[in-house]
């Protein structure tokens, strides 16, 4: 018995505009993303020194790179976190230092195994992060001056407490001390890797930091949280935002990277000076705006962040390996800052366009 049931209709050919009208939905995806400027300069950097400098090919040239940009990258974490909450901290660079020579001396003076003066280090890092944090809160004074005031006490106390009670202006060697090869292990051994001979594990640690707080920001409440706050903190009080938990946490997170890197800083060679991190913080927050995040806040990700420390490892090892005048590194390190502003803004007009 024939069948009554019609032929199904051939699909329909796919026009151009169709297949155009199916592509857009993912170019604007792509065009949002915070980190797609940074990912542009970043090929551009790479395939430049890759061209023009024969050593930047080696493996070993290239796990030097991948530590100078781990040594900005794993502070970056913090600092983009905070600036897409919508602040900034000037103290950054100079509190890395202070964690370094707390532990140092806390652990020489009072005779201390080298991970309970890193105890103490912790406690003094996120409590100079709570400080800010609280003080920004309760004064609604802008970050810029809360963080600069703290920048200029840190800096005074570094060399001023140094000097008091060591005599000099670097701290005690603490590279005989318990517990100083473990530290050491922890925070400034190198792992095997095949081709690139070995990395430091800082650049394992800056991964591992970049992947949790990537999920933390993207995954979970916090991440909202933290992305309301920045893009209008009032907003998100009237919807019940813990504005003034989300920021002190986030001051406080900064205290924590800064006491990793300080750490990393005293157990790589097992004594700290107390003058250095004095500009540090502006690299830190250069490899968060290269990155895409904004300084009004409620935009970035720590992706970027971490692909703008890995633009200013390429550069400054990068003109090493080529042979050029280092004198020029910082020149080319504010050209690449303006340049991946520029191309920021004008990614985020086109995406707002479509």
């Amino acid at each position: 018995m024939a069948s009554t049931l019609a032929p199904r209709p051939a699909p329909a050919a796919t026009t151009e505009k169709e297949l155009r009208a199916g592509r857009r939905p993912l170019l604007n995806r792509l065009l949002s993303r915070p980190e797609l400027g940074s990912l542009i300069g970043a090929v551009a950097v790479f395939a430049v020194f890759f061209a023009l400098a024969p050593t930047f090919r080696q493996g070993d040239s290239f796990a030097t790179v991948l530590y100078a940009a781990s040594v900005v990258g794993i502070m970056a974490v913090g600092v983009a976190l905070l600036m897409i909450g919508g602040e900034f901290d000037l103290s950054a660079g100079v509190a890395v230092v202070t964690a370094a020579l707390t532990a140092g001396m806390a652990g020489y003076y009072l005779n201390l195994n080298v991970w309970a003066a890193a105890g103490i280090s912790l406690l003094v890092a996120l409590a100079i992060g709570f400080a800010n944090g609280a003080i920004l809160v309760r004064t609604k004074l802008p970050s810029f001056l809360v963080t600069l005031s703290m920048f200029l006490m840190l800096q005074g106390l570094n060399i001023a407490v140094t000097k008091l009670v060591t005599g000099s202006v670097s701290g005690p060697n603490i590279s005989d001390m318990d517990g100083y090869e473990s530290a050491r292990a922890v925070f400034a051994s190198s792992v095997p890797v095949p081709v690139l001979g070995g990395v430091r594990i800082t650049v394992i640690w800056w991964l591992v930091f970049v992947a949790a707080a990537t999920w933390v920001l993207m995954r979970t409440r916090v991440g909202n949280w933290i992305f309301a706050v920045g893009g209008n903190a009032e907003s998100a009080r009237a919807v019940g935002v813990p504005v003034t938990r989300v920021k002190i946490g986030l001051f406080m997170t900064v205290g924590f990277f800064a006491w990793f890197s300080g750490m990393h800083l005293l157990t790589a060679s097992g004594r700290q000076q107390s003058g250095e991190g004095v500009g540090m913080e502006l690299l830190y927050i250069m490899a968060a705006v290269v990155g895409g995040c904004l300084l009004t806040g409620g935009f970035g990700s720590v992706i970027g962040a971490a692909i703008g420390a890995f633009i200013y490892g390429m550069t400054t090892m990068g003109i090493v390996y080529a042979g050029w005048d280092n004198n020029w590194v910082m020149f080319f390190v504010g050209a690449m800052l303006l340049l991946a502003v520029v191309v920021n803004a004008w990614v985020r007009r086109q995406a707002s366009k479509r």
